[in-house]
């Protein structure tokens, strides 16, 4: 998957709104993860977000799984790599993140936004999709991407999920 896809309004209101007022509550763990990229990363710069691992390989399921089971349904996969959700805190001006790719192998990528904010997902080096509550962007996470922070909200936030 080369191009990617975006969809507006990807979960029913209601589905939406129970997800997001639990990522966005006092009591949804995050943990703090001190860089964003492990590769070419300035270690003099304020370069963290935070994570909340929903699903992966290593250490299973989150106890707000079953939460997340409408976007994955909807999503249609046939065997998850890693559902994780992502706050990047606030930042003065806009920091693009360092290009990465999530696997070196074949696989699909979803980034679901929870807020919208004046962050968003850079593709093909310069090409940014916004970050818009309730979108949904589908592409190929074994190509390069940046996410960046945020400037006009407390935080970003976005599920991004790794499947086949």
């Amino acid at each position: 998957m080369d191009k990617y896809k975006v969809i507006d309004n990807f979960l029913n209101k209601q589905d939406f709104l129970k997800i997001k007022e639990i990522v966005e509550s006092d009591d949804f763990p995050y943990f703090l993860q001190k860089d964003i990229v492990h590769i070419n990363e300035n270690n003099n710069e304020l370069n963290c977000y935070f994570t909340h691992n929903i699903f992966n390989q290593v250490n299973g399921f989150s106890s707000y799984y079953k939460l997340f089971l409408p976007l994955l349904e909807k999503i249609n996969y046939k065997a998850l790599i890693r559902v994780k959700g992502n706050l990047y805190p606030r930042t003065e001006k806009l920091k693009q993140h360092e290009p990465h790719i999530d696997y070196n192998y074949e696989h699909k990528g979803a980034i679901f936004s929870i807020n919208t904010n004046d962050g968003g997902t850079i593709l093909n080096g310069n090409e940014k999709i916004d970050s818009v509550e309730n979108r949904i962007l589908f592409f190929n996470p074994a190509k390069e991407h940046s996410s960046t922070t945020t400037t006009n909200a407390k935080c970003r936030i976005n599920i991004n999920i790794n499947y086949f």
